[in-house]
């Protein structure tokens, strides 16, 4: 026998023809039980079952003796056997479920507290981890994707072996897990942030296997968080090679970058620092500019820009070798140019735009850090001169400019600046003055009338001075 309740119907009658030519009998409730009767196929409604109608607008239906003993019993204990014997409970061999939509409910705009607490599903996670828990003698199926591979495995009545069960096991409690964690974080809106993180937690999804990690040596996969619907684990990959692992850290750190701007602007990286940002009022210009500004650097990099990318735009990238180029759209004939490149990868995303609810997370040994993500934005307004010269119109923008990307460069982090283009960046050194020192022997004679932006506190002049 078969308890068939699904909320996505999509398959649902192409198995259930399967299984009753397979001479399976099958259980269903509501809407489940209405589609495959008008498909003709026979079924059991769930209250023929259970000796009770479904009460309470549909709450309580499933929830029984009935339906339960039958997942839930051993078949190879005894005394499981006898106590569905005493109670007429005959076994459940399968259960297919999938819940009620909780996350395209709240999604909907304007939906009501009582609408998404009304779409908590109750029975259908009971079944779903009951029949998980038993997987030894019951298979329990969530994802509407396996029932192909089901259908074939009952039509060549090939043997359903306890490995694909223990698998489907796995699966089905991931599913009510990410359930779960979708109400309580809706639920948790109305409590404060410090709330918000001692309660929340984390569950991630596989988006694939990467070739290895930092290193060669090292096995790697990307994973999504759940509940996040921003950032690289949502790119589309229109072209090229799959990513691998620093292509990810990569492209995180360069469209990180490119997003803080209203006006075209291009951040090429290497190894998560930028080697060139320049913002211009053509994207073309803009990417010139950028690759100007360290053209050694730029060979084998990342590219990230933050408008659509057009035809001109791409000509000029196709002349460079690099690992990848991220932004918000293509132009056809941008594809075209570009797609000519057999290896390059090409990921389109909008332009992040962050709530303020995201967290940054690090991992540690044993641990995580949590903390809110930077998405300050420093205005004019915001900042203090303490100098006797006021700076220029033109220093103010640049230094405006300046301060956005070494936001994004490692500390000990120091750029130069001018025309809104990087001259110099030093990153990632033990003390200021070294990353002041490697800025300014990379902006050469350029430096001159730039400006300085650090991430790091100046409690001498020697970083102004060098």
């Amino acid at each position: 026998r078969a308890l068939l309740s699904v909320s996505n119907k999509q398959g649902i009658i192409e198995l259930a023809k399967c299984l009753h030519a397979a001479g399976v009998e099958i259980i269903s409730t509501g809407g489940t039980m209405q589609a495959i009767k008008q498909a003709g196929i026979p079924v059991t409604y769930v209250s023929e079952v259970t000796g009770f109608p479904e009460i309470m607008d549909g709450r309580v239906k499933t929830l029984n003796p009935y339906v339960h003993g039958g997942i839930l019993a051993i078949r190879a204990n005894q005394e499981h056997v006898q106590a569905m014997q005493t109670h007429g409970i005959k076994p459940i061999d399968m259960v297919v479920v999938n819940l009620y939509p909780f996350k395209e409910t709240i999604a909907k705009p304007g939906v009501t507290k009582a609408e998404a607490i009304e779409n908590i599903d109750i029975g259908g996670p009971a079944m779903i981890r009951a029949a998980a828990k038993n997987f030894n003698d019951v298979m329990v199926v969530v994802n509407p994707e396996r029932y192909a591979e089901i259908i074939e495995l009952i039509n060549s009545k090939q043997e359903i072996s306890l490995a694909f069960r223990q698998k489907l096991s796995l699966e089905a409690y991931r599913h009510t897990g990410e359930y779960d964690l979708a109400i309580t974080k809706y639920l948790l809106q109305d409590l404060t942030a410090e709330e918000f993180v001692a309660a929340d937690s984390l569950l991630l999804t596989k988006v694939q296997d990467l070739r290895y990690g930092e290193n060669p040596h090292q096995k790697a996969a990307f994973y999504a968080v759940q509940g996040e619907e921003y950032g690289i684990a949502k790119a589309k990959q229109l072209h090229g090679k799959e990513l691998s692992f620093n292509n990810i850290v990569d492209l995180e750190a360069a469209y990180r970058i490119v997003c803080e701007f209203d006006k075209p602007a291009v951040s090429i990286i290497k190894h998560t620092n930028p080697c060139g940002t320049a913002t211009a009022a053509q994207l073309c210009t803009a990417y010139l500019k950028a690759y100007a500004a360290d053209s050694t650097s730029a060979f084998g990099g990342i590219i990230a820009l933050n408008q659509v990318v057009d035809q001109a735009t791409a000509l000029e990238m196709s002349k460079l070798f690099v690992e990848a180029i991220i932004a918000p759209a293509y132009s056809p004939e941008a594809l075209e140019i570009l797609t000519a490149k057999k290896n390059i990868r090409l990921l389109e995303l909008p332009l992040l735009a962050f709530t303020g609810q995201e967290k940054d997370i690090k991992k540690v040994t044993g641990g995580i850090l949590i903390q809110e993500l930077d998405t300050l934005v420093v205005k004019r307004e915001d900042l203090q001169v303490v100098s006797k010269r006021q700076p220029t119109e033109a220093e103010w923008a640049d230094l405006l400019f300046a301060w956005k990307v070494v936001k994004h460069v490692k500390s000990n982090a120091i750029v130069l600046a001018k025309a809104e283009v990087t001259l110099g960046v030093g990153a990632g050194q033990m003390n200021r003055v070294g990353s002041a020192n490697i800025a300014i022997a990379q902006a050469g004679a350029e430096s001159v009338g730039s400006v300085l932006a650090s991430d790091a506190f100046l409690p001498f002049r020697d970083t102004v001075d060098s």
